[in-house]
């Protein structure tokens, strides 16, 4: 019976059929692979290249960084609201709990006194002029005890209504707070890019693509640092800027921290913030607050104290320190420094004193 058994087909081309499916089927997923951008390495940038990509992920870092100030001072706002509605309510409700106790004690006094009728009262009295003087003291009585009630229901209305006013910033509250969260992830995500791109670097790349900062943060010497303070100073239009911008000067080499405002570290609208605020000047938290804050004064008015605002975003601040200068707090990469102010895309600037 085995010698009858059919001899078994095998397909055209054996081994070399299958090798050149599992080709073709190989070939097909690296092609989809390469299209869906799994699996397929970064390609080699430049020192120049990684310089542009890190400046625009600052410059988006810091974009958010102003949306993460403006959110915080708007949560911290919203926060002592809550607080101020809290406190209100937590004392009226003291002042209530003291007039239903009041009330408490006179209701429990009239229904230990409301035995017999007030006519049997004055029928038994031995005394009836007194009698008729405490009844007229009651009826007296009785109308602040109106007056009282009256009182605690609108204590109550009040302590309704604050806390209605509360649950809403309480709802803000929790929305800044989330807004917050956005924000930071944000700017951690793009600040991790920015590292990571700069770890390809070598030291003297990473040096070489800083570009403009750089060099102008060497041509900073100590004996300009200490020099300049005077001399801007001297052409500063008030002595509160002159104050701000000798601050400033003080804070040269401090690092950059976003959301910071000192008195070791800064971003760029909290360093503004901080040099006012030493010069006695009270200034909003945000770069686009503070361009409305003060008169807007053209480039070539520009004196020392002046803040100058960059990017058509107005996302980055400055204050002028003089001959086309400015302090300001740059990035992650690089501290507090005074560098031109042709530097960034110049925006505007204001005049706050």
């Amino acid at each position: 019976m085995a010698a009858h058994r059919k001899p078994r087909q095998r397909s055209m081309g054996g081994g070399k059929a299958r090798t050149a499916a599992t080709t073709i089927a190989l070939a097909g997923a690296a092609t989809a692979t390469g299209l869906d951008g799994t699996g397929h390495a970064e390609p080699q940038l430049t020192p120049g290249q990684v310089k542009t990509k890190v400046d625009k992920l600052y410059q988006e870092a810091e974009v958010a960084t102003e949306k993460y100030n403006g959110a915080k001072e708007k949560a911290e706002a919203a926060g002592q609201r809550l607080r101020s509605l809290q406190d209100q309510a937590a004392r009226k409700e003291e002042r209530l709990n003291s007039a239903r106790d009041a009330l408490g004690s006179v209701a429990a006094a009239q229904y230990r006194a409301g035995g017999l009728d007030p006519a049997v009262q004055l029928a038994l009295s031995d005394d009836p002029d007194r009698y008729l003087e405490n009844a007229e003291f009651v009826e007296r009585a009785g109308s602040r005890q109106n007056a009282a009630v009256a009182g605690v229901r609108k204590q109550l209305r009040e302590i309704e209504q604050l806390r209605g006013a509360a649950h809403i910033e309480l709802t803000s509250l929790k929305s800044r707070r989330a807004e917050l969260k956005q924000h930071k992830e944000t700017i951690t995500g793009k600040l991790g890019t920015a590292r990571r791109l700069l770890s390809r670097l070598g030291p003297q790349e990473r040096s070489l693509s800083g570009g403009s900062q750089d060099r102008a943060s060497r041509s900073t010497g100590p004996r300009d640092t200490l020099a300049a303070p005077g001399s801007a100073s001297s052409q500063a239009t008030d002595s509160r800027a002159a104050a701000a911008v000798s601050y400033a000067y003080q804070k040269l080499g401090s690092p950059y921290v976003w959301g910071a405002t000192g008195p070791n570290a800064f971003d760029c609208s909290g360093l503004v913030q901080a040099a006012y605020r030493a010069a006695g000047v009270s200034l909003p938290r945000t770069t686009y607050s503070q361009i409305a804050a003060g008169r807007r004064v053209s480039r070539s008015e520009l004196l020392p104290g002046d803040l100058v605002f960059f990017y058509a975003g107005i996302s980055h601040v400055g204050i002028y320190v003089g001959n086309g200068r400015m302090i300001h707090a740059p990035n992650p990469s690089a501290p507090v420094r005074v560098t031109p102010i042709d530097e960034m895309p110049y925006a505007g600037a204001t005049r706050v004193v």
